[in-house]
């Protein structure tokens, strides 16, 4: 006899985090607050592609860290950061999970941006 510990319902739902030779830039405003060759795509069921970028090549002092936090039940507990613009800050722009869970560890020291609130975040070759 076997016990399926997922019910079904999680079983469907799957995080794959890969390295991402191409490079990646995340601008606004003119600025360009991450540019790396060193990238994580993080491809989740059910969500657009994700990529992480490695805080040593994000323009940390441009961020300021909000008090927003989330939680994921397959990623972690995410913190967030404001971008900071000569215009103001754009709340809860980027975020990063410090501690992730195990299945989710390539991405800890990484920041993500949402592309609703940057002007553009590019992949090239």
């Amino acid at each position: 006899m076997s016990t399926d510990l997922n019910d079904g319902h999680e079983a469907a739902h799957r995080v794959e985090i890969a390295p991402n030779p191409r490079r990646c830039r995340v601008i606004h405003q003119g600025v360009t607050y991450a540019d790396t060759h060193a990238s994580m795509t993080l491809t989740e069921t059910g969500l657009p592609n994700v990529h992480y970028f490695p805080r040593a090549d994000v323009n940390m002092a441009r961020l300021e860290r909000s008090i927003h936090t989330s939680h994921c039940p397959y990623k972690g507990q995410a913190t967030y950061y404001h971008l900071m613009t000569e215009e103001g800050p754009v709340e809860n722009a980027a975020w990063s999970y410090e501690t992730p869970l195990d299945s989710a560890a390539a991405i800890k020291g990484y920041l993500a941006f949402y592309p609703s609130r940057v002007d553009r975040i590019d992949e090239t070759a």
